[in-house]
């Protein structure tokens, strides 16, 4: 009898234990992937890939992927931070401020776009030049950003500064939708946009004052990349492979057949937030938009001294900046 028992327990320990295994097995089988990126078309790839389930189709049905959708680069490296999302299309200023703040556990994997931003003024305005910013106010979309960075930059060179620094030029933010009305009320002389807000304006009327390859470095810095956790491309190294084997085929897609990716491009626009850009207005902004998975280091280099001289960052980034 004692025997029995012992025999029962043990296989009772052994179905057991199976059936952890195979828990095991169907966790392993439903694996997810949390992409963020904006509904902007500075952000190319991952609208395209969004619109042909290209990455789902990569990965299987073993792996979910989600996408979420985010409005300003804060939110999106706090979902980051949280773990919310494991891979991201942002801004290079937010990327880095996400590396110095997590200490190195968000890293940059992959260039997006390049340039994409416009110097703009209200029609009949004497602006001219940068130098001619001096005593007007400027809009950026948003404190902190790349475009604001931009902007800083610009200054700099021409021996301006904002009224926070002792200068004479007043740097505002306002949002890329109320920029037309800000200016036509006459609260801003000029703004700093990037694409499709810039092709939107100048086609309103606005006046261009610097085009995308007068802003910086010719138009060939990052104005968006992609970044990852850390710790999530550590547990999932095969997910975050596939995917930059999609966002590279997305870049030659864009480059290779523009006019069809900017109609699926469009029609995603469309379907995420019930508006698309007129074929106009969208093929004007990829006039000024490039579209590569190549990182310009120097570029982001310098924003990252911008935005530590600025207080937007407390350290520079350390060579995690990059993931391996």
């Amino acid at each position: 009898m004692r025997n029995l028992k012992k025999f029962l327990l043990m296989g009772t320990i052994l179905v057991f234990g199976m059936g952890i295994a195979g828990c095991g097995k169907d966790s392993d089988k439903n694996k997810e992937v949390h992409i963020g990126y904006f509904n902007n078309i500075t952000h190319a790839q991952a609208l395209l890939m969004k619109s042909e389930k290209s990455l789902e189709n990569a990965l299987g049905d073993e792996t979910t992927v989600k996408w979420t959708a985010f409005n300003a680069g804060p939110a999106e490296v706090e979902a980051l931070f949280s773990g919310d999302i494991d891979i991201g299309y942002i801004g290079p200023v937010p990327a880095i401020s996400a590396n110095v703040k997590s200490k190195g556990d968000v890293s940059v994997i992959s260039s997006a776009t390049k340039g994409g931003a416009v110097l703009v003024k209200k029609s009949g305005s004497d602006i001219t030049s940068v130098k001619d910013l001096a005593g007007k106010t400027v809009a950026i979309p948003q404190i902190g950003n790349t475009q604001h960075l931009s902007l800083l930059k610009l200054l700099s060179d021409n021996n301006l500064k904002p009224v926070t620094d002792g200068g004479d030029v007043t740097v505002t933010a306002v949002a890329n939708a109320d920029v037309a009305n800000t200016m036509e009320r006459g609260d801003i002389d000029a703004a700093l946009v990037p694409e499709p807000w810039g092709a939107t304006l100048l086609a309103a009327g606005a006046e261009l004052v610097l085009d995308y390859d007068e802003i910086y470095m010719q138009g060939e810095y990052d104005v968006a990349v992609v970044v990852v956790r850390n710790e999530f491309k550590e547990e999932h190294p095969e997910i975050v492979e596939k995917f930059l084997e999609e966002h590279k085929n997305a870049t030659l897609a864009i480059n290779n057949d523009k006019q069809a990716s900017l109609e699926k491009i469009n029609k995603e626009l469309d379907e995420a937030t019930g508006k698309s850009l007129s074929n106009d207005i969208i093929t004007e902004a990829f006039e000024r938009i490039g579209v590569s998975t190549d990182l310009n280091k120097d570029a982001m280099t310098d924003f990252a001294n911008i935005s530590k001289e600025n207080e937007f960052i407390s350290e520079l980034p350390s060579d995690n900046l990059y993931a391996d």
